[in-house]
């Protein structure tokens, strides 16, 4: 009989690829003065979780976090698997009204003309299932390029994370 209990087996198989790669991208520990989300590890920000002991976080609880805020509200698991992939990945860098924008702006270049409002709805659900998937990859990489770009022009000290930023919106 399988004793298994693991917090792992209640998240579906495409949010565990998708959460692989955000905690590939944000890595440990980090307390660099220039984030605004001041200390973070694996992602999860002091700012936004003020009640959780940032550097003691484990993995799993950070997995559980993504979860709980962001895959299931945001309904990513609406999306093709490798775009829920991509926009889960960029919301949790840029906040998910603007990856979902990103993905608009993608769709968009498709020919898939959407509503750009930030908003994961039905109309954005079904034109990315309709979208060529290679072409919607590729379009929602430069719109991710051209935010950050944008963001390293206006934010003082954005210049200090651009290579960074761009080596994720390529991937």
């Amino acid at each position: 009989m399988d004793q298994s209990n693991s917090a792992c087996d209640a998240y579906s198989p495409e949010f565990l690829a998708a959460v692989e790669r955000v905690l590939a991208e944000e890595g440990g520990y980090s307390s660099d003065p220039g984030d605004p989300g001041g200390a973070t590890k694996f992602g999860i920000s002091a700012r936004a979780h003020p009640g959780v002991d940032i550097a003691t976080l484990t993995r799993d609880a950070a997995v559980s976090i993504y979860w709980r805020e962001w895959w299931l509200p945001f309904g990513f698991a609406q999306l093709p698997a490798a775009i829920a992939a991509k926009t889960f990945d960029l919301a949790v860098n840029i906040g998910a009204a603007h990856a979902i924008e990103c993905l608009q702006r993608a769709l968009r270049a498709c020919g898939l003309p959407v509503l750009e409002d930030g908003l994961l709805g039905s109309a954005t659900v079904l034109a990315s299932s309709r979208a060529q998937p290679a072409a919607l990859m590729a379009a929602m990489r430069s719109e991710a390029a051209g935010y950050y770009r944008m963001l390293a022009a206006n934010r003082n000290g954005g210049i200090d994370f651009i290579k960074g930023w761009l080596n994720r919106a390529y991937a």
